[in-house]
């Protein structure tokens, strides 16, 4: 059998060899004789486990150390499970990526960010398209402004070597907020309700090509006035 590390990690009863311990426990906590403390582990049937060796002086528990030592790991299987793993998805772009293949990524983002995961999106410039940095910064933009309900910008696009990076994270469940976008379209939508069929239906064209002014980017994080300018140029 294989020792238990966790066992061998604590010193017990005979093995705690210092002159005096502080024994705490649910009425609070005192100092005495090491040999005081052994007698009374006996006395209730119990072990005298050491639990901070480094304190001065260090404080030991009367406890079952089985129990002791189940409850250790029970406690330790509780705060992994609590832990979170996040992990850093990654979406590449060309320069020139096609309508079709900029809606398959948006949806696997999308995918990523709900399931709490961190999105590093890039685009890379081969060769001489690296002409086309200014493209790639408005597919970047456009990119963080579709999935503004999902994820908030951790960095605005920049450029290292021959890739443009744009870092989303996730929103926390339950506060992901609304774009500015699909506020004015619901707006819109009540507005219509009220209206004649004529109306309606104009209303209607209005709703689905508006695009609020400033891209719903700023709920986000706060962007260049060039980057702005980039974006509504490419909308227009």
């Amino acid at each position: 059998m294989k020792p238990d590390k966790k066992q061998n990690q604590y010193r017990v009863n005979e093995q705690i060899r210092v002159r005096e311990v502080r024994i705490v426990g649910e009425s609070g906590s005192s100092v005495m004789p090491t040999k005081q403390a052994l007698d009374m582990a006996r006395q209730q049937g119990v072990d005298l486990v050491e639990i901070s060796p480094n304190a001065n002086p260090p404080v030991c528990r009367l406890i079952d150390y089985s129990k002791f030592l189940y409850q250790q790991k029970k406690r330790a299987k509780e705060m992994k499970a609590k832990q979170v793993k996040v992990e850093v998805k990654e979406i590449r772009f060309g320069p020139q990526t096609d309508e079709h293949d900029y809606q398959f990524k948006l949806k696997h983002a999308k995918e990523f960010l709900e399931e709490g995961n961190k999105v590093r999106a890039y685009v890379f410039f081969r060769g001489r398209s690296i002409l086309f940095k200014e493209q790639g910064e408005v597919l970047l933009l456009r990119f963080a402004n579709d999935l503004e309900e999902f994820g908030k910008v951790e960095s605005m696009p920049s450029l290292e070597g021959k890739k443009m990076f744009l870092y989303l994270a996730p929103k926390k469940a339950g506060v992901a907020k609304k774009s500015q976008q699909a506020r004015d379209r619901e707006a819109n939508e009540a507005e219509l309700k009220g209206n004649t069929k004529a109306t309606a239906s104009k209303a209607e064209i209005d709703v689905e090509d508006e695009t609020p002014a400033n891209g719903g980017l700023f709920a986000n994080a706060k962007i260049s006035a060039d980057a702005l300018k980039k974006l509504t140029e490419s909308e227009d």
